[in-house]
């Protein structure tokens, strides 16, 4: 019975989300890793105040996600998202900072980060997010949303909007506003795997390999206002 609830308990880490917080302000990294506590399957592995502690630390302990502070002393934040990116590629990275200036959001999204908050997200804001980057979606403060949806068009042939079917597009309506495929499956009374596989095929249909790329998409060709409120 004690083996029983021995491979219980290690079943259930192997299900937890691990987590590298990198942050230069010991008082975030701690703020961090205590809204990260209150949530189960989220399990802060290690802190690092540098880059290069970043990058020892992601050698170390093999996280699943990253939250990276940009402004820190020495190598800045995107630097070195772009270095792990490159050398573990299947590492999630968060981008959270209170810059949302154009040059670092676009220098961001250049390395291959998967995420851009700022850091007056709330505490249940991030921990969606780090959910939904484990999940292969790409959480986006709202306003970093809205200037990539400004920005200049994908090369995409916009025309392929008109193979998806009317339920698809409804939809994309909906990803396209951030909302989760469970919010979308209680709003269309939907099943959650209905949902995903509406998902599946409106990517495959438009060539986008996100459902933040075929937001953005849906946000040029007019489906989502970019005027909706945050």
């Amino acid at each position: 019975m004690a083996s029983l609830k021995s491979d219980r308990t290690a079943s259930s880490e192997k299900k937890q989300i691990r987590v590298l917080i990198v942050d230069d302000h010991v008082v975030v990294r701690k703020g961090l890793q205590m809204i990260a506590n209150t949530e189960p399957t989220i399990k802060v592995v290690g802190e690092a105040k540098n880059g290069q502690q970043a990058i020892d630390q992601m050698e170390q302990l093999q996280p699943d996600v990253i939250l990276m502070d940009i402004v820190m002393p020495g190598e800045d934040g995107i630097s070195v998202a772009g270095k792990i990116k490159n050398d573990h590629p299947n590492v999630k990275i968060i981008v959270l900072t209170t810059f949302e200036d154009d040059k670092k959001i676009d220098a961001a999204m250049e390395v291959g980060a998967d995420g851009y908050l700022l850091k007056d997200a709330d505490g249940e804001s991030l921990l969606q997010a780090i959910q939904a980057v484990q999940r292969g979606e790409m959480p986006l403060h709202p306003r970093v949303a809205r200037y990539l949806f400004r920005g200049e068009p994908m090369h995409t042939d916009n025309n392929k909007i008109k193979l998806l079917t009317e339920r698809e597009k409804e939809v994309l309506h909906f990803v396209a506003k951030g909302w989760s495929n469970k919010e979308v499956a209680n709003t269309l009374s939907l099943t959650e795997g209905t949902v995903k596989v509406h998902v599946s095929n409106i990517l495959g249909k438009l060539s986008v390999s996100s459902r933040t790329e075929a937001a953005v998409l849906a946000a040029q060709v007019g489906l989502v206002s970019l005027d909706q409120g945050e």
